[in-house]
């Protein structure tokens, strides 16, 4: 057996010379080393002999083996130094071709509405602030005045750690830390990921992203709220967008308000999407209640202030005329290269 194999070897070795000194190209020296070292190469084929071999004769046979791939490599080698560079790769550089152009990526198109908001409100004064995802229950919900039944405090709404921290449910955590962190005046905007437990739909999620304002001085009234919320629908949404202001209640502010914008789509006429009323619910806002205040060892006596909060995803579906909020994470590449 071992005599078979030797021999076998030997033809293929003689043939493993004639091959490569006869090649031409760098594909042909590509063919010859698959033709005898590939997946069902001459040499491969002769494993399975191996197994049949007596065990005092099967060093002679392994270094025979080693052998025959050993010539196969050098003769390659060999091969490529006499055909020259042209033949280290499968095909040559003409390197009069022009260059080719890679596509630029684009932007996310929350990511394109997250930084028009915070250079529009640059441009007003503001500075823009960032905290961390995970946070503390006294930052997301008793320094902002949420008494202990809010809803928003239950575990079917929140997602909480085993240590008691949580996922935070808005950025106005943001504020908080900012306000513990630096004295008045203060003029913020805080953008990021928040995370509530919900059932995916069209227009919700278990994680969205928001922005929030604060606005902390001496004489801060609702005429600034307003004129600030003015400014901004007109800058994101275009001129001739107008606001208005209903009441409400949020535990953080007094007064609190739901603030509106007149519809983008049919210009306030009355549609579809705004269910014939000419108006959009976008943002809740108010004054900066005397309470959280006081929890962040500001006097609410010398100090007034404003906040805000609005849905990026929802600023950015009106925009964009975006209908399903899952198209945002679903890395659709026909949906985001729109953009």
């Amino acid at each position: 057996m071992l005599n078979e194999l030797l021999e076998k070897l030997n033809k293929i070795s003689a043939a493993v010379e004639k091959e490569f000194a006869a090649a031409s190209s760098a594909a042909e020296i590509e063919n010859a080393k698959v033709k005898f070292t590939g997946r069902n190469g001459s040499i491969t084929a002769l494993a399975p002999m191996m197994g049949k071999i007596p065990k005092e004769d099967k060093p002679a046979a392994g270094k025979a083996f080693n052998e025959a791939k050993a010539l196969v490599a050098k003769c390659m080698e060999e091969a490529k130094e006499r055909l020259g560079e042209s033949a280290s790769s499968a095909e040559s550089v003409d390197v009069t071709l022009p260059g080719r152009k890679w596509p630029m990526g684009t932007q996310h198109p929350v990511t394109k509405t997250i930084d028009e908001c915070c250079a529009i409100f640059r441009r007003m004064g503001f500075t823009v602030a960032a905290g961390p995802e995970i946070e503390t229950v006294a930052n997301c919900f008793d320094k902002l005045n949420a008494p202990i039944d809010h809803p928003s405090r239950d575990p079917k709404d929140t997602f909480y750690f085993d240590d008691g921290r949580l996922m935070r449910t808005q950025t106005s955590t943001v504020q908080i830390r900012t306000m513990l962190a630096q004295k008045p005046p203060i003029r913020i905007v805080s953008p990021g990921r928040c995370f509530r437990r919900d059932t995916p739909d069209a227009t919700h999620g278990v994680h969205f992203h928001q922005i929030e304002g604060l606005y902390v001085d001496r004489h801060v009234t609702l005429a600034d709220l307003k004129s600030t919320l003015k400014a901004f629908a007109n800058e994101f949404f275009g001129e001739g967008v107008t606001i208005r202001m209903r009441p409400h209640f949020f535990p953080f502010t007094e007064p609190s308000a739901e603030c509106d914008f007149s519809c983008v789509m049919c210009g306030g006429k009355g549609c579809r999407v705004c269910k014939n009323s000419g108006w959009l619910e976008i943002l809740g806002c108010g004054m900066v209640n005397p309470n959280v205040l006081r929890n962040v060892d500001i006097d609410p006596e010398e100090w007034q202030g404003f906040a805000f909060g609005m849905g990026i995803e929802r600023l950015t579906m009106l925009k964009y005329r975006i209908g399903d909020l899952r198209l945002f994470s679903e890395n659709d590449f026909r949906f985001l290269k729109q953009f």
